[in-house]
């Protein structure tokens, strides 16, 4: 059984969103249910360092959402992935629409590995 905490601060500016645990197609209706809470035209910054483990039912939630928001006037913000939850978004090149850092550029580029020797004799 999956377990996903969710803890919510409500700011003047913004909403913040702890998540913990693994977002996934059982857990993602109680997260769905957390942000409904969410006022019209507000900044939601889900933070997601404690989220281990992500698969496809998570990322269509992030992207229900993040419609959600921008047509409400509001922004979605992803924090603190971890390597799992960061590669599902890479990998489906939706982390630009998701994370601050992103779409500011911010963010810079990883190191990436170079081989430099040759393959087989």
């Amino acid at each position: 059984m999956n377990y996903l905490t969710v803890t919510t601060h409500h700011h003047s500016d913004r909403t913040v969103i702890t998540v913990a645990g693994e977002m996934d197609a059982a857990s993602c209706p109680a997260l769905d249910e957390a942000t409904l809470v969410i006022l019209s035209g507000k900044t939601l910054h889900l933070e997601m360092s404690q989220v281990s483990f992500m698969d496809c039912a998570g990322l269509n939630f992030l992207l229900k959402l993040r419609r959600r928001l921008l047509t409400e006037g509001g922004q979605l913000n992803v924090t603190g992935l971890q390597r799992q939850p960061a590669s599902v978004l890479r990998l489906t090149k939706t982390d630009t629409l998701l994370t601050p850092q992103r779409r500011t550029g911010r963010l810079t580029a990883r190191p990436r590995a170079v081989f430099t020797g040759s393959v087989g004799s």
